[in-house]
Parts: C-alpha cells; sequence; structure tokens
C-alpha cells in the first residue's frame, strides 16, 4: 500500500513525523529516502517528540556518528548512513544490535542499504516540492497500521495509492 501526503513547511513535516510516534505502539523500523536537504531529519525529529522523547534531547542528524539513540516511550535509533564507505562497516558501527531492538529505527538514506540486509516495516520518500514544500511517499511492506492511518487521516489530506 502506498499513501501520498504533502506538507507546506518544516513545521508541516514535523508534525507528520509527530503523528507517527504517536501512532506507533511497537517496534517499527523506517526507511527514509530522498534528496540531501529534504526533510528527513526534520521527520525524525517530529518522530522523536511522537515517541515522548524529552526535549533535552536534541534530535540531529548522526551524519559523523551513524546512530544516535534516544530514550522515550519506545527507544529510538536515529541511524544516518550518508557517508557508508561499505556494507562491512555496518557490523561496526553496531547496525546489527540495533536492528533487532525492541525499537523503532528510522534510517536516513536508506537506499544505500545492501540488498537484503534488513526487512524495512516501512520505507518513507521524501521529494521536494517547493522551498518549504514537501511530498511524502509512505510504502507499506506488509499490513499497514490501521491506527497510523487513521491518525494520518486526522490532520493531513492523504491520497492512496
Amino acid at each position: 500500500m502506498k499513501l501520498l501526503i504533502h506538507t507546506a513547511s518544516p513545521e508541516d513535516s514535523r508534525r507528520l513525523g509527530k503523528a507517527f510516534g504517536n501512532a506507533l505502539e511497537g517496534p517499527a523500523i523506517i526507511g527514509l529516502t530522498g534528496d540531501l536537504g529534504c526533510g528527513k531529519t526534520v521527520f525524525v525529529q517530529g518522530l522523536a517528540a511522537g515517541l515522548s522523547v524529552p526535549e533535552r534531547y536534541p534530535v540531529t542528524s548522526p551524519t559523523y556518528t551513524f546512530i544516535n539513540e534516544y530514550p522515550g516511550r519506545l527507544p529510538l535509533f536515529h541511524v544516518d548512513l550518508y557517508r557508508l564507505s561499505s556494507p562491512e562497516e555496518l557490523t561496526d558501527i553496531g547496525f546489527d544490535d540495533i536492528a533487532g531492538s525492541q525499537g523503532v529505527v528510522a534510517i536516513e538514506w536508506a537506499d544505500r542499504l545492501p540488498e537484503g540486509a534488513l526487512a524495512l516495516d516501512m520505507e518513507i520518500s521524501i521529494g521536494m516540492t517547493g522551498d518549504d514544500s514537501r511530498q511524502f511517499q509512505l510504502f507499506f511492506c506488509g499490513r499497514p497500521p490501521a491506527i497510523l492511518i487513521r491518525d494520518l487521516k486526522k490532520y493531513f489530506h492523504v491520497d492512496e495509492g
């Protein structure tokens, strides 16, 4: 199943991430793709808010650390694979340890994952449609969570494809 959602500002994109975090009831692996500067980290900031990550933890892109971990209602593992130079590096950075965790794993640049390395629960492709506006294409791998879709429809216009 595919959903299409448009946001008009970074605040909207953050709110979309928060709606995701609020609706998640258990572990999830979310792959994020899109061009540099499209708002992947902004979405994860909202996701963190929805997972009740305390505000004292600034959610920033882990470009140089590869993985940031945040406590919340469900632990959040924020992964950035932009600088990944080889598939072997995934083991070195501890990726295998978090992939089977009971938390939410949000992976920026998920298209850099080696084929078959990880089964995603959902993939979110973000496209820039203007200076601040974005188009989010949500692909659910398997059965989409009904509560998430219901909550998204409360706050956003959702096109189902």
